[in-house]
């Protein structure tokens, strides 16, 4: 008999902050000794705190679906900073998928990010991006998001509080506070727009009894 799971924390939610994306840079002369001739770029992809906080604490490991002309495609990375560094000459779709330790028993969230290599002029009349290559050829392509563990086990739960995190309010009281609350604003707003329609009302008649009597 295997052990028992640890209790879920019911109504309760934890969000952790994380960044994803790509930074990339123009290879001169100097490729590394692997790299293809046609390749221009050297680029990373990586999933991190926003200050570069160690992840592992709550994932396991980070699985990078590339472009199917890369050799072996699909990389797992099962150690911080979960970054995977390659060569390559043109921008397309990554799937991205991030595996929770097993403490967590939580599933599995996968998005796509778009490798950015080049820095681009707004698009011309044709509506075609143009590149810019003059100065600094270094390019970032970052996004931030948090993720949600909705109900987490109490284990977890320790781990997720060991870290910077936010608690998110529980789902049964939020219902009742804000829904009263957002009822409330609702009414005022209304009361002060119709206060101010009636103003405009004898606005309009004090011009038109006065274009009337003219």
């Amino acid at each position: 008999m295997g052990p028992i799971p640890a209790k879920r924390i019911k109504t309760l939610s934890v969000a952790r902050p994380i960044i994803y994306g790509n930074s990339a840079k123009k290879m001169g002369d100097v490729k590394p000794p692997n790299a293809p001739v046609e390749h221009t770029h050297m680029w990373t992809i990586f999933v991190r705190g926003p200050n570069g906080e160690d992840l592992s604490d709550i994932i396991k490991c980070v699985v990078y679906k590339l472009h199917e002309t890369y050799p072996n495609p699909t990389r797992t990375v099962d150690a911080p900073p979960f970054e995977l560094t390659e060569t390559g000459w043109g921008e397309f779709e990554i799937n991205v998928k991030i595996h929770f330790v097993e403490s967590a028993s939580e599933k599995p969230i996968s998005f796509y990010h778009h490798l950015r290599l080049h820095k681009y002029h707004n698009a011309d009349a044709s509506g075609i991006k143009i590149e810019n290559d003059s100065g600094n050829t270094d390019v970032e392509s970052i996004f931030y998001d948090e993720v949600v563990f909705n109900e987490p086990n109490e284990d977890f739960f320790k781990v997720l509080m060991a870290q910077p995190g936010y608690v998110l309010p529980s789902n049964k009281t939020e219902k009742t506070v804000f829904s009263k609350q957002l009822a409330r604003e609702e009414i005022d707003r209304i009361n002060i727009g119709i206060s101010k329609v009636d103003e405009e009302i004898e606005v309009l008649k004090e011009k038109l009894s006065v274009l009337t009597k003219s």
